[in-house]
């Protein structure tokens, strides 16, 4: 297979002449965004708001960026999302909007407005036939699945079940309604270590399905309701919550595979990556962790399987933060990811996208000064 073209520009500026918006846009272009028919048509900008409390989701300077390239070209862009499966800040379409516009969002500040994908409390889905090994017919949120065009744009980040969480994890998990959302975790589900548990209920306030209980001191889980999310992972402070083996979390990276092919199949779509504050773990926490590695820079492609190894390559061409969780372990790997989650293994994700036919995994990196 020919290898895809990654668009790539550092973050360095010009004082007073160049700045990051500007350079933004340059790459965007660069990259062939201009060659999608906008013209009247409705866009898509599949991006992550933040949960409030979260510093390191991406500014909305950068989605301001994007839907303005879009409307110079004729278009009509939305951000979007999909409402969350954990209890939190996300969970239905107000509650939602309201987050955005807290973290920055609103249409005075991108220039466009914030349609949430899956309706007011989540169950506005179409479902989208792909006969894939794992799912059959992915929940898609359905204003997503009405949008002429799909552009994502991705803060590229570590994530507790997939290793990263990139371009295809934006797109897959986060166009799923909550009933796609249960399906792609369905087949991973937590366990406690009980010797580490200090029953102190913070996981039992993450749990949107009753599962969790504190029974003589420790967390037990109701595996009857336990629908597999793994919110509760991130929110013990004790680490007395894990994934009980790596087949979960590959199951759950090959399920977003099938997802994102469903998403974008059938529409002209792009992709963007911002390869800054790489926290450990997912936007979706009501905190962020220090980086475990310095910025890189932003990303762009047409194919989100090469962009996604792009990103994750030069991540892992980083030094490691002095301080930050991926310095407090003694590594095993050469890859970044791996050692802050072991569980994990996002290359099944990729290798699963591949075989899907989304993309390729090779890929040609091109500069944009």
């Amino acid at each position: 297979m020919t290898k895809a073209k990654v668009y790539f520009t550092n973050l360095r500026t010009v004082a007073f002449k160049v700045s990051l918006q500007m350079k933004l846009e340059k790459l965007i272009r660069t990259a062939g965004i201009e060659k999608i028919d906008f013209f009247k048509k409705f866009a898509a900008i599949k991006i992550h708001f933040g949960e409030p409390g979260n510093l390191a989701y991406l500014r909305p300077n950068y989605a301001k960026t994007v839907a303005d390239v879009i409307k110079s070209l004729g278009g009509k862009p939305f951000l979007t999302d999909c409402n969350t499966l954990y209890v939190g800040r996300r969970k239905d379409a107000l509650d939602h909007i309201e987050a955005a516009y807290e973290n920055g969002f609103s249409p005075f500040s991108t220039g466009c407005h914030i349609i949430i994908g899956d309706g007011l409390k989540g169950r506005d889905e179409t479902l989208v036939p792909i006969n894939g090994e794992y799912v059959t017919d992915a929940k898609i949120g359905t204003a997503i699945m009405e949008a002429d065009v799909l552009i994502s744009l991705t803060h590229f980040k570590g994530h507790e079940t997939t290793g990263f969480g990139g371009t295809m994890k934006n797109i897959g998990m986060g166009c799923g309604s909550r009933a796609g959302k249960m399906e792609m975790h369905s087949d991973g589900k937590p366990k406690i270590v009980i010797k580490k548990c200090i029953g102190c209920g913070m996981c039992l306030k993450a749990c949107a399905h009753n599962a969790l209980k504190i029974d003589n001191g420790k967390c037990i889980i109701d595996y009857d309701r336990c629908v597999g999310c793994g919110r509760c992972i991130g929110m013990c402070p004790m680490d007395a919550i894990k994934v009980p083996f790596d087949a979960s979390c590959d199951m759950l990276n090959c399920k977003i595979a099938e997802y994102t092919w469903a998403v974008i199949k059938d529409k002209p779509n792009f992709h963007i990556s911002l390869v800054i504050d790489v926290s450990p773990n997912c936007d979706c926490h009501n905190e962020n962790d220090l980086p475990i590695t310095p910025d890189v820079g932003m990303f762009a492609s047409f194919d989100p399987v090469a962009l996604d190894v792009a990103c994750a390559d030069a991540v892992n061409k980083q030094p490691i933060i002095p301080g930050s969780v991926l310095d407090e372990v003694k590594a095993g790997h050469e890859d970044h990811f791996k050692n802050t989650h072991p569980d994990t293994n996002w290359q099944v994700c990729i290798e699963h996208a591949v075989k899907l036919g989304i993309g390729t995994k090779e890929y040609e990196l091109i500069e944009v000064e």
